[in-house]
């Protein structure tokens, strides 16, 4: 039995489909991609209405394009950060095997700019390390680059000469006091800041493959940031972060019942933002997990082009 108020934020995902079976980023607003695919995957996650999925699915796969991208808007082709999430909200679904087949041989063939260091002193990480950016034709970033491993990992890929480049560009991103952030490390010899979500989302897609000595100090700098979390981006990954090294702590549904609280004061939440609180609450290792305990068949395997 699904309980209050994660009940309530359910049904509210729900009631927010629109015609087309996309969902928005707020309530009353046109549908949009990576909304559409958490939705999808948090209502899959708690086996809530498998056709709004199904729906939900439909609108992913008429948002696709030719070469496989999945973009933020058909105004903004550049803006094929969602890709990743597509993925997620066809695994293992056998109509989209395709479709997802597509958005795979996508993230493969699609990069940043990268280049030489001009001046180690102004900018501290290594610009040459492949990764993946939230914008075609820009330079690499922590969040698209995990969101890409993710996926990638989550259809078998977990030794793709991209996917093992991707995380050796994590790690050079890496904070010397641990943590990330969006992805500087050191601006003109200066470090700078952590940021939970961003640091959660990291460990996340180097889980598994990373021993826990290179990833340790940015482990004990989320642990110390969790009790003070409320936002439900932050919260949400870094229980997902935690969770895909065996950390998830025990009160994570007290947590997130907390974060539901605010938006008494503060307001509805954006939907995305709901429904990855769901989907951290509801996986126990981390967002791999999640897929791997519902009741699906197995993910083809894939065969890039």
């Amino acid at each position: 039995m699904i309980q209050e108020p994660f009940r309530h934020s359910l049904d509210l995902l729900h009631s927010a489909q629109q015609p087309n079976g996309g969902f928005p980023y707020h309530l009353g607003e046109n549908s949009r991609p990576d909304t559409t695919a958490w939705a999808i995957m948090a209502l899959s996650a708690y086996a809530f209405d498998h056709e709004t999925c199904n729906r939900g699915r439909a609108y992913l796969a008429s948002q696709q394009t030719n070469d496989g991208r999945v973009s933020i808007s058909s105004s903004h082709p550049q803006a094929s950060w969602p890709t990743p999430l597509a993925i997620f909200a066809w695994e293992s679904i056998p109509q989209y095997q395709e479709a997802q087949s597509r958005a795979v041989d996508y993230l493969i063939g699609f990069t940043g700019q990268h280049f030489s260091n001009p001046d180690p002193s102004i900018i501290g990480h290594d610009t040459s390390i492949p990764g993946w950016p939230w914008i075609a034709d820009t330079h690499s970033w922590v969040v698209p680059t995990a969101l890409a491993l993710l996926a990638l990992q989550e259809v078998g890929l977990s030794t793709h000469p991209r996917v093992i480049a991707g995380q050796q560009m994590l790690i050079n991103r890496q904070l010397t006091n641990g943590g990330w952030n969006f992805g500087s490390t050191t601006v003109f010899r200066k470090e700078t800041h952590p940021l939970p979500e961003c640091s959660a989302i990291a460990l996340q897609a180097l889980a598994g493959t990373t021993p826990i000595r290179d990833v340790k100090r940015s482990l004990d700098y989320l642990l110390h940031e969790l009790p003070h979390l409320r936002t439900p981006i932050s919260l949400g990954w870094t229980l997902l972060g935690l969770g895909a090294w065996g950390l998830k702590p025990a009160n994570a549904e007290e947590l997130a019942r907390a974060s539901l609280q605010l938006q008494e004061r503060y307001g509805p939440y954006p939907l995305p933002s709901l429904a990855l609180l769901l989907c951290a609450v509801k996986a126990s290792h981390g967002l791999h997990s999640l897929f791997r305990s519902l009741p699906q068949e197995t993910p083809a395997s894939f065969t890039l082009n």
